[in-house]
């Protein structure tokens, strides 16, 4: 790594795999190994004019920019996660070069240890629960008269008052639809994080999205908490469930805290 190169870090691991062949990371960069006793960091070096402190400032502003660099780090990690357990680091975590890496792996090293053996062989699951949006009442014509503004008016009134009550009625289905899925991942999940609902732009699918919570699953039982939450709401009209993974552990990993270590900048935290 020469002096025109920063080492981006994407994820530290346990048991790494002897060699990385064919991944690639952020800005198509090979993906290597820093390593220290048990303890492996996955990094790639890249261009300091495109990820230095200020560069990095001005990518997090950049939608575009932003985009392809969460799917490239996130590739990585995932690559990882189909070989062994992993701690994601936050997304453009760049270090000055691998010794820094090596510093933190060391420094950190009882820290690491203790997440990794608390997250090997399980799974990060997805879970989110939706009301369904229903489809908005046309507007009343123009009126004619007097009168018909009058009737006009209060069938407005009627119809307004019948939309809160659908939207209310829609609230407490989704609600037991929630309670639904927390008794049934009982006995199987081991944690659960609650995410704020997703809204606006982030709300990339019908309906409203009422919970988005992750649950930490053992592995062997994967498979009987997915169709679980599948059917959690069997029977509930109006309400969705939808269930996303298996995925590395984003939502149960301690931040790793780069910002205490000599020689590393932090770009913008993980979903």
């Amino acid at each position: 790594m020469d002096e025109q190169q920063l080492c981006y870090a994407y994820a530290v691991m346990g048991s790494a795999p002897p060699d990385l062949p064919g991944v690639r990371g952020v800005a198509e960069a090979p993906v290597a190994l820093v390593r220290s006793g048990r303890l492996a960091a996955a990094v790639s070096a890249v261009p300091r004019e495109g990820f230095s402190e200020e560069a990095l400032k001005a990518g997090l502003e950049n939608l575009e920019w932003l985009e392809a660099t969460a799917r490239a780090h996130h590739r990585v990690i995932e690559a990882l996660a189909a070989h062994t357990t992993v701690l994601p680091l936050r997304l453009a975590t760049v270090y000055l070069d691998e010794a820094r890496v090596r510093q933190m792996l060391d420094e950190r090293k009882a820290d690491l240890t203790a997440q990794l053996d608390r997250l090997a062989d399980h799974e990060e699951w997805g879970v989110k629960v939706y009301a369904e949006a229903q489809p908005p009442s046309a507007a009343p014509a123009s009126p004619a008269s007097p009168a018909v503004a009058e009737d006009a008016g209060r069938a407005y009134l009627r119809r307004r008052r019948h939309q809160r009550q659908e939207r209310e009625d829609a609230w407490r289905v989704a609600e037991e639809a929630v309670r639904r899925t927390e008794r049934e991942a009982r006995g199987l999940a081991v944690e659960r994080t609650r995410h704020r609902p997703q809204q606006g732009s982030l709300a990339r699918t019908p309906g409203e999205n009422i919970a988005n919570d992750a649950y930490l699953v053992p592995r062997r039982v994967s498979g009987e908490f997915r169709t679980r939450m599948l059917h959690a709401a069997d029977g509930l009209a109006g309400v969705r469930v939808e269930v996303t993974g298996p995925w590395a552990p984003y939502s149960f990993t301690a931040p790793l805290g780069p910002e205490t270590q000599p020689g590393t900048q932090e770009g913008a935290g993980q979903r």
